[in-house]
Order: C-alpha cells, then structure tokens, then sequence
C-alpha cells in the first residue's frame, strides 16, 4: 500500500471516531513539522507552535482531500502556523537598535571596522548574527517575514512560498522584492 493510501486510511478512522490514531500521524510527521517550525520562531516557542500546528491538522482534517500528500498538507499548515506566531506577535515596525544585545551592537561595530573580514570565528559570533538578522527581520510584517525564511533560508520555490502562504506567486515577488529592501535599510541603519 502506498504512503497516501496507509495515510488515507488513518484518516479515515479518525473521522470514524477513533481519534487515538492521530497519534499515528503525529508521529510519522512530527519531525517533519519541527524541522519547519524551529527555523520559523523562537526556539522557546518551538513546541507550544509544533503543538498548535498538530491541533489545527486535527481539527482541519475532514477538510483534507488527498489531492496533495500529507505531508505536504501538513507542511501549508505549519508555514501558516508560523505566521501566525508572528502576526500574534508582531511588534512596531520600528525595532531601537538599543533592543540588540551590547555584544550584538560590539559585533556590528567591529564587523564594520575590520571592513567585515572574518567577521564569523566561532558560535559566538554566529549567535551575535543571528540576534542581528532576527531583529532586522522584526522590521518586516508577519508575511513578508515568512516570504524572506522561505524563499532565501529554506531553499522554497516561488510557487512553493505561493502555496505555502496562500497569496499568487506574483504577490510573493513582490514582497520578496519589498523585504529585500527593507532588510538592507535596517541593516544600513545600524551602521
């Protein structure tokens, strides 16, 4: 039996009533979805976001057709999940400067100064990038957020990032383009 024929099967005990079976499909994709969500929010949210992610498949899946796999079905889910958080969470557009760590503004400072050779020796300073990319990031609205992670961090095509966020293909050029530039004027900012 093939992988979408043993998931329909599954699925359609839990329409039946037997929701323990969900635990079937949670485990078969539970590392799937992690792997999407800790690249998309804070590793402290990462589970209550994995678990809402869980909740709404269940909670959606009479609305499954099985034209596309589960697992990609389950992927749309958690990329919108994701942006959820962050819609939730969104801040004012205007992120100070003064939010970054010392060490983080330091790394920005001697990165500039030394012209950005070897700029990245260690962990250390992998961390002091990525606060510096997360907070350039916070500038961008939820969606534009998860246009940039998709497409330029996960490797997603553009009808991909289209169909993972339902908005056209030409809409995520758009705010791919958009992103870019607010992204390089933030970080010209802290410059």
């Amino acid at each position: 039996m093939t992988e979408n024929g043993e998931d329909a099967l599954v699925i359609e005990r839990i329409l039946n009533g037997d929701t323990d079976a969900f635990e079937i499909l949670l485990k078969k994709y539970q590392d799937t979805v992690t792997k999407i969500v800790v690249a998309k929010v804070p590793y402290c949210h990462m589970s209550e976001v994995t678990q809402d992610v869980f909740i709404r498949a269940f909670k959606s899946l009479s609305s499954y057709r099985g034209g596309e796999s589960l697992e990609s079905w389950l992927k749309t889910i958690a990329v919108r999940t994701c942006c959820d958080y962050w819609r939730a969470k969104y801040r004012n557009q205007e992120t100070p400067m003064s939010s970054l760590s010392e060490s983080a503004r330091h790394w920005v400072a001697s990165a500039c100064a030394d012209g950005a050779k070897n700029v990245l020796n260690g962990d250390s300073e992998r961390m002091e990038l990525r606060e510096i990319l997360d907070w350039a990031l916070d500038h961008l609205s939820p969606t534009d957020r998860m246009v940039v992670l998709l497409l330029y961090f996960d490797g997603y095509s553009l009808r991909e990032t289209s169909m993972a966020l339902g908005i056209s293909i030409a809409n995520v050029k758009i705010r791919a383009h958009r992103s870019r530039k607010k992204l390089r004027h933030a970080l010209v900012s802290l410059i």
